[in-house]
């Protein structure tokens, strides 16, 4: 659904970028490294929409938790991110750990959310 989303604002001429993240950590973390951490976020920050697939499949050590501020931060209030998850948004303060940063965190991205929540069957099972 998420993609969907994705692929109709693209189809509108917005910026999308799309991530799985685990791989958006892997990417912040080799920016860092490489010196391009702050065009990173520039370019982030710009994207109007950035979806987030597979939230919460691990948990967020403290450079990850606070990369994943300043990617919500930039954002907030100027653009739409969309996360999709499996987890029950309960859930994501266990996964974004300490809990001042988790409380800053939840509070931009689920106090001005709209929420979709599936259920049923997976469909990925019928394939």
């Amino acid at each position: 659904m998420a993609s969907a989303f994705g692929y109709q604002a693209c189809a509108q001429g917005y910026k999308v970028a799309y991530y799985n993240f685990q791989k958006l950590l892997m990417k912040t973390k080799i920016a860092r490294k490489d010196g391009t951490i702050y065009k990173f976020f520039e370019t982030t920050s710009k994207t109007n929409l950035l979806i987030i697939d597979d939230f919460g499949l691990s948990h967020l050590d403290q450079q990850q938790q606070m990369d994943l501020m300043e990617m919500i931060e930039d954002r907030h209030g100027k653009s739409s991110t969309i996360i999709a998850s499996q987890l029950p948004v309960e859930s994501w303060y266990d996964v974004l750990g300490e809990e001042t940063l988790a409380d800053a965190i939840m509070d931009r991205l689920v106090h001005t959310a709209y929420r979709i929540e599936l259920r049923g069957e997976n469909l990925r099972k019928n394939r």
